[in-house]
């Protein structure tokens, strides 16, 4: 059997809810139609607000801390088809937490080692962001990354940035966290317009564009080198590669 929801967390948690009451036995969980034509049975599985609250409540009750977090984190890694194996884990922690803990389980392994994959991208994220200062002094940081990753930008920057107004925003996902007098959080960007800098910042852009320049040796550049340093995939919004 295949199952189909709509990609959301509380279309998953509705999911879960389906498969635990009804006994269903997927082998594959889809985000949306197939393009291709599958011959198997395909149950679409509706979000439901309330059993999706209800699945949610017994994962805060049953679940540790660290198992719910493992989870929601999960879920950040939208680029991977992790659905069966989270619906094992959480499975598994209904029956037996205990057995959240066993690595030797391959859908716990699995899940432990998506955490590991994006929190290791997380931390490159944050040597890699690159801040522009706008007219208003927001400084704004564009990313196109592997997984979700601007909450965990956001709240790593607001220990570092102080009061300073900020703008971290995912290209692709049209999301953005917001830091400013009246709102701290991340929203849904809809429309958006490129925003102008500060003549500052454009003058020093300049300069760092100009040092980085000055103190590379043309006899020792090892592109194979700095790509293994700063992958292609992280340079796009880096000032020193624009």
């Amino acid at each position: 059997m295949i199952l189909q929801y709509d990609g959301s967390f509380e279309g998953f948690l509705s999911l879960v809810y389906e498969v635990f009451y009804k006994k269903y036995k997927p082998n594959k969980i889809l985000r949306s139609e197939p393009k291709t034509l599958i011959l198997e049975e395909i149950k679409l599985i509706k979000t439901d607000e309330e059993n999706a609250l209800k699945v949610l409540k017994a994962i805060e009750e049953k679940f540790d801390k660290k198992s719910y977090e493992k989870i929601i984190n999960t879920f950040m890694c939208d680029t991977k088809e992790f659905e069966l194996e989270l619906l094992a884990f959480v499975i598994y922690g209904f029956k037996n937490k205990s057995e959240l803990f066993n690595i030797n389980n391959s859908s716990v392994f699995y899940i432990d080692n998506l955490q590991k994959e994006l929190f290791r991208h997380v931390h490159k994220m944050t040597g890699f962001t690159r801040f522009e200062e706008l007219e208003d002094g927001t400084l704004y940081a564009k990313i196109e990354t592997k997984f979700n990753v601007v909450y965990f930008l956001g709240k790593h920057f607001f220990k570092r940035l102080n009061n300073q107004k900020y703008i971290i925003h995912d290209i692709n996902r049209k999301v953005a966290f917001i830091k400013n007098d009246y709102y701290i959080g991340v929203k849904e960007v809809l429309d958006f317009e490129e925003p102008k800098v500060s003549d500052d910042e454009q003058m020093f852009q300049n300069l760092w564009n100009t040092f980085f320049k000055a103190v590379s040796i043309d006899e020792r550049k090892n592109e194979k080198c700095q790509k293994n340093y700063v992958p292609l995939l992280y340079r796009k919004y880096m000032t020193e590669f624009i």
